[in-house]
This record gives structure tokens, sequence and C-alpha cells, in this order.
């Protein structure tokens, strides 16, 4: 694989201790190498979207755990999350519609993972953060060592899925308790605490691009600071003045982000068909 540290955008191609791409060759037959992977290219488009989603999972999770209870929002939580990575496992290679959906559902469950550590069960997010902190890099480490290579680009088997999925979700919950950290805990607020994180995810970038940052871990850095990032925003934006937000509902925030996501995933899905059809087939 190739991989640029320039706004951690990447490009498939071989990865060092990858299985090969399926042999595709003949009249019509010609396939981007990217179609065999069940993950997307990490380009702009990816991290906006993946912004987008931590936002929506924020709200989204406060909005059902207020309307339903948190038990009941809880259990459909988990049942969309099983659902919605059962259907990703169970995919060939990388649907946008798919893929992203289970995103959203990590999402949310995972904020409610880490708010059930802190509101019902009473950890602190002091203590919280460390603990996903810890168990987020036992994850990456057990896949390094099964694996040799931390690669969202090498995602071509069922363990190496397993282990992207595990590693995405501990990133969620250890986002969540971050992100509430920083604005309840230390009292930074959430506008200041996106601002905060806003600064703290150009920092992988610039190491990539001017420190030659190892790009693998350039972009799992990146990829843990949108989730406090998303969060803080959306929060700031859904609770009330008296808590220094906009007061704009986590609901209707929850619905604006779902419709820009969709926006954004249905040019995703409409730009991967046509890169998955033979150029032959185009012409």
């Amino acid at each position: 694989m190739e991989q640029s540290g320039h706004g951690f955008a990447t490009r498939t191609g071989t990865d060092a201790g990858a299985p090969s791409l399926p042999a595709v060759s003949g009249p019509g037959q010609h396939r981007y190498a990217a179609a065999w992977s069940k993950v997307p290219e990490v380009t702009v488009l990816f991290w906006v979207t993946k912004v987008l989603t931590t936002g929506m999972g924020e709200t989204t999770s406060d909005f059902l755990a207020r309307v339903l209870g948190p038990v009941v929002a809880g259990a459909l939580g988990l049942f969309g999350l099983v659902a919605l990575l059962v259907m990703q496992f169970r995919a060939t290679r990388y649907s946008p519609c798919v893929y992203w959906s289970a995103i959203v559902m990590v999402s949310v469950f995972g904020t409610m993972a880490a708010d059930v550590a802190h509101v019902v069960v009473g950890i602190p997010y002091t203590v919280s953060t460390v603990v996903f902190s810890l168990a987020l890099a036992a994850i990456l480490t057990a896949w390094y060592v099964s694996e040799r290579t931390l690669s969202i680009h090498s995602i071509r088997t069922p363990r190496r899925e397993a282990f992207y999925w595990a590693t995405v979700l501990a990133t969620f919950a250890l986002g969540t308790a971050t992100g509430d950290l920083t604005a309840g805990t230390i009292h930074l607020g959430y506008l200041t605490s996106g601002v905060l994180f806003t600064a703290l995810i150009a920092v992988p970038a610039l190491a990539g691009r001017f420190l030659r940052l190892n790009p693998v871990a350039a972009f799992w850095a990146a990829y843990v600071l949108t989730r406090p990032l998303g969060a803080s925003f959306a929060d700031w934006m859904g609770v009330p003045a008296r808590r220094s937000g906009l007061g704009w509902g986590t609901g209707p925030v929850s619905l604006v982000l779902a419709v820009l996501i969709a926006a954004l995933v249905a040019y995703q899905a409409v730009a991967h068909r046509r890169t998955a059809v033979p150029v032959e087939a185009r012409s």
C-alpha cells in the first residue's frame, strides 16, 4: 500500500503482509484494487463524513436516552450495532451505505457505553478515559502481533476486519470520554473543547507531512480525535444555553446531521459504483 501523510490521504496498492488481490484480467474485467477492500479510501470526504457521524452519534444517543430511557435506548443501540456489523461482515467488499451505517451505529453505541460507565456506574471521566485508552492500546497491540500491520487497507480477511471494528468501537468510546472530560470535568465547555480538538487533529497531519510520522500511526491518532471533535461541536449546538450551548436541541441537530451524512454517503455510493464498473462498460 502506498500512503501519504498529506491530510492522511491513502491510495490502495499492495500491503506488506496483506493477501494478494484477486487476479482479474481480460476484456471488461479491469477493477480498481480498492474494490476488494472492506473499508473506504481515506480522502477529505472520508474525514468530513467521519466527523459528521461522530457528532450525530453523540446527539442521537443523548436524544434517545432522554426520550426512551437509557435502558431501552441502550438495547436499541446494541441491536442496531449488531445488525449493521453482521451486514458489514457478510458483505464481500466495501459498500458505502453498509459501512457508514455501521459507523453511525458504532458512534451511537460507543457514546452510550461511555455515558453508562459515567452516569450509571459512576466512573469518573478521568478513569474511563484511561481505561478506554488502555483498551485501545491492547486491541492495536493484539492486531499488530497477529497480523503485522495496522493498515486499514489490509482489511481483506475476517480476522483483520474483526480487529478493525473492535478498534473503531474503542476509539468512539475513548473519544466520547475524552470530550466529556475536557468539556465537563475540566470545565472547558463544548465550544472550547471543539476548538481544542480541531487544533489537536492538525498535529498528526503536520507530523506526517513534515516530521515523517508513520502514516498508519498518524491515521489512527487523527481517527481517535475525530470523535471528541465532532461530538463537542454537536453538543455545543444541541445543549441548552444554561450549559453553554446554542440550544438547538439534540433531536433537530441529529436530524440535520443525518441528512448531511445521507447526502455524502449517497455521493460516495454513486462514485464507488462508477469506479467499480469496467471501463469498457462505461464507454
